[in-house]
């Protein structure tokens, strides 16, 4: 879906982004991550020309984004910013139908689909004729999350969306954020500096550094596979607990004994994480016996996979 093709950009002589390539394909989250100034956030606003590149070609499903008017390159990109990035003076119902009126939509289409994502979102309707200053931080992302859903846009750019939030509303949206249907068919590039949020909403990590990318990969080939230090090191310090959230029970079927009783007892399947399945069993004090035996089968698991 998104094509990026030796892509530069030059700021006062400096290269901000050198040269990268990758491909997000349809219906994948493409995360791209690294510290503060390696390039990610100017690599998200080249896709949809906020920034324009200076050497290089980005395709959007297979069409070359500079043959496009901005206005109707961008009319088919969702974007969503960090502080949400709403209208201060418009009210929450404003703000979400923007887009739609840009697209000439009737007002009880508007109306409608503004009403559903409300509602997908976990938002009250009472919240529509408010201003964002009146909401709290989490409302206001998912406003902006709604906002850039309304127009079922088969693309969606992201950038630092959650990173203004505090944990535990961090930990809502983001399972908000996996179980919405409208997501689970849109190609969405994600920029994200927190290593935890990469590695649980991305299908690919796009690691970068001082405006090169490091390493291309799922999560598992990050921590298993990774192609030098910096990338061993970058995930060094919560290396454990990304272990235990990149892996499966599937994973650990050779190493488990009545691994389907556990799935029935306990409604899990073989893509529920270890880290999620541990986090169930540990409030079970009448079935300590099976928190140890996963505990015992993910470390003989650990122990085959190549670091």
């Amino acid at each position: 879906m998104i094509t990026v093709e030796s892509v530069s950009k030059y700021f006062g002589g400096t290269a901000a982004v050198d040269s990268i390539s990758f491909q997000a394909n349809d219906k994948e989250i493409m995360v791209l991550l690294g510290t503060s100034g390696c390039g990610k956030t100017t690599t998200l606003k080249m896709i949809n020309r906020l920034i324009e590149s200076d050497s290089g070609n980005i395709l959007i499903d297979g069409e070359n984004i500079r043959d496009k008017k901005i206005e109707h390159l961008r009319m088919n990109i969702g974007f969503v910013m960090q502080h949400s990035g709403l209208f201060p003076h418009y009210t929450i119902g404003r703000n979400i139908s923007v887009v739609p009126e840009l697209l000439k939509w009737n007002q009880k289409d508007i109306r409608r689909r503004t009403e559903e994502l409300m509602d997908k979102l976990h938002l009250s309707g009472d919240l529509l004729n408010r201003f964002p200053h009146e909401l709290s931080g989490g409302q206001q992302q998912r406003v902006g999350i709604a906002r850039a859903l309304i127009a079922n846009t088969p693309v969606l750019l992201m950038d630092e969306p959650f990173g203004a939030l505090d944990n535990i509303t961090k930990a809502e949206i983001h399972s908000e954020f996996k179980s919405l249907e409208e997501l689970k068919n849109k190609t969405i590039v994600l920029v994200t500096h927190d290593v935890q949020e990469a590695f649980e909403l991305g299908h690919k990590i796009c690691l970068m550094d001082k405006g090169k990318i490091v390493q291309i990969g799922t999560p598992k080939e990050m921590l298993y596979h990774p192609e030098n230090d910096f990338v061993k090191e970058f995930f060094a310090e919560s290396r454990l607990l990304l272990e235990y959230q990149v892996a499966v029970l599937q994973d650990l079927h050779p190493f488990l004994t009545n691994g389907q009783l556990l799935y029935d007892t306990y409604k899990f399947t073989g893509d529920t994480s270890v880290w999620s399945a541990l986090q169930k069993l540990s409030a079970d004090r009448h079935h300590t016996e099976w928190y140890d035996a996963l505990s015992k089968a993910f470390s003989e698991y650990r122990k085959l996979q190549v670091v």
